[in-house]
């Protein structure tokens, strides 16, 4: 395989981290963020990058965009662009490009992520080589499971975020006519997010009789220092957390793991044991001995995607050679 770098660009709803990488080792310490506003599209960050990183040719790239990705093109979901293979490949030289959704990306780096960067939140029966899912809870909401083959790993893509959030109350009704009412229809992705869980916020607040409203980091602070409204909207994230992520347990049967990855995920990594998203997570009826079987863990290493890029990007040139 050749010497020459891979570049990868990991790009969220808010901001994109570039990095190079050889031989599937992404380099640390060339890793940017760059914010997305202000900015037309990827490539001319990628081109940028590259001129400031002193780099005349890349071997491959490989892009993981946080939006559904079909035959070499993103759209993505909280953002207007649109990412294609050949505008990629014109930014960077790259002979080989691949575009992952960022779901995807993260499945690729299963395995190879430092030891240590994750934290454990239910112990399970972890079962080496089996089915492993990916939920992601960031600017927004998706899940992605992980199949390794005798061909290589397979990560299917997804748009969970967009599913319908699960009612199990007469409160969860009241919850997703209020976070839904923009769009006439209330997917998961508008209670577990970041704006989810600002709008969680909201409505917990009108619901104790207060018109307050306060941002994500604010929130955050507020569960931390045992502030009423904030531990109640916490309470009920998590409690959605839980149902959903049990119903994906369900659906993928990952007795590999599961590993929550995102911002908003390793924020409320300390909190996910007291506001109780173990019982919400085993709440299944007389499937709740059942749940005991899943391994979960979030991943606290915030460039996992970029690891799953140089994975991904490694094998497809190996194939090629």
């Amino acid at each position: 395989m050749t010497s020459a770098p891979m570049i990868l660009a990991d790009v969220g709803g808010t901001n994109t981290r570039v990095a190079l990488a050889r031989y599937g080792q992404v380099d640390r310490g060339s890793i940017r963020r760059y914010p997305n506003a202000g900015h037309s599209g990827l490539e001319p960050i990628l081109s940028g990058y590259l001129s400031d990183m002193g780099e005349v040719r890349t071997a491959g790239a490989c892009v993981a965009a946080a939006g559904p990705v079909e035959a070499g093109r993103a759209e993505m979901t909280n953002l207007s662009w649109v990412i294609e293979s050949q505008g990629v490949a014109d930014a960077t030289g790259a002979g080989t490009v691949a575009i992952l959704n960022d779901l995807q990306a993260q499945g690729h780096a299963l395995g190879h992520i430092a030891q240590g960067a994750s934290r454990p939140i239910l112990q399970g029966e972890r079962a080496e080589g089996q089915v492993q899912l990916v939920i992601g809870i960031g600017t927004g909401f998706n899940a992605a499971p992980v199949y390794d083959t005798a061909s290589g790993r397979i990560v299917a893509a997804s748009e969970s975020g967009h599913v319908s959030l699960p009612i199990r109350t007469d409160a969860d009704l009241r919850l997703a006519s209020q976070v839904g009412g923009k769009h006439g229809f209330t997917g998961v992705e508008e209670v577990l997010s970041g704006r989810g869980l600002e709008q969680t916020f909201s409505w917990v607040a009108h619901e104790a009789g207060s018109d307050q409203t306060r941002d994500a980091s604010s929130i955050m602070q507020g569960i931390a220092s045992n502030d009423d409204l904030a531990r109640a909207a916490g309470g009920v994230f998590v409690r959605m957390l839980g149902m959903v992520a049990g119903n994906l347990a369900l659906t993928f049967l990952p007795f590999g793991g599961i590993y929550l990855i995102g911002g908003v995920a390793r924020a409320f990594a300390p909190h996910l044991e007291d506001l109780s998203f173990r019982e919400a997570f085993f709440d299944k009826g007389r499937f709740s001995q059942f749940m005991e079987r899943f391994p979960v863990s979030v991943v606290e290493d915030d460039y996992a995607a970029l690891t799953g890029c140089a994975m991904h990007l490694t094998a497809l040139m190996r194939r090629a050679a």
